[in-house]
């Protein structure tokens, strides 16, 4: 039950377009697949080694509900982290590779998520219940073999 929920909660949050700030450079099928436009502030944005890292942290509930759809009884994650990955130079959408993010609460408590490829972005539904800052550190390793990684604060109001 919990897993059809977590489908269901995903594929409405894919559905969602996602664009990254300063993105005019990529071609419009990748726009078009690039995932969430719209939906979210942009948390944290950098260039780390050639990749410009664009991500936004969505509250499920309050995305869903904009399309409809309330939020199922069950589900412990309160946020969708995405990322959005594209070469520095050329904008060209980067879509292959892992991801894999930790997440400091403040109460202390970590949760470690491997982010998922859905449609032009990366993405995994994570619990920041909690009201405060969460420090979000993540190392990827996208369309090369290089590790890279960056770290940035998200607060919960």
């Amino acid at each position: 039950m919990i897993q059809a929920l977590f489908i269901l909660v995903s594929s409405i949050m894919i559905s969602m377009p996602f664009t990254a700030a300063g993105s005019n450079q990529a071609s419009p099928q990748q726009e078009r697949g690039a995932g969430f436009s719209g939906a979210g502030a942009i948390a944290h944005e950098e260039i780390i080694d050639g990749v410009k890292a664009t991500f936004k942290v969505l509250n499920m509930k309050e995305s869903m509900l904009v399309h409809g759809v309330e939020m199922p009884r069950g589900i412990k994650e309160t946020h969708h982290l995405a990322v959005v990955f594209r070469n520095a130079k050329s904008g060209r959408l980067l879509t292959e590779g892992q991801v894999r993010a930790k997440i400091i609460g403040p109460d202390h408590r970590e949760q470690i998520k491997d982010l998922a490829e859905m449609k032009g972005h990366f993405g995994v539904d994570v619990d920041l219940l909690k009201k405060g800052k969460y420090g979000i550190m993540v190392k990827f390793k996208i369309d090369d073999e290089m590790v890279r990684e960056t770290r940035f604060w998200y607060t919960v109001k």
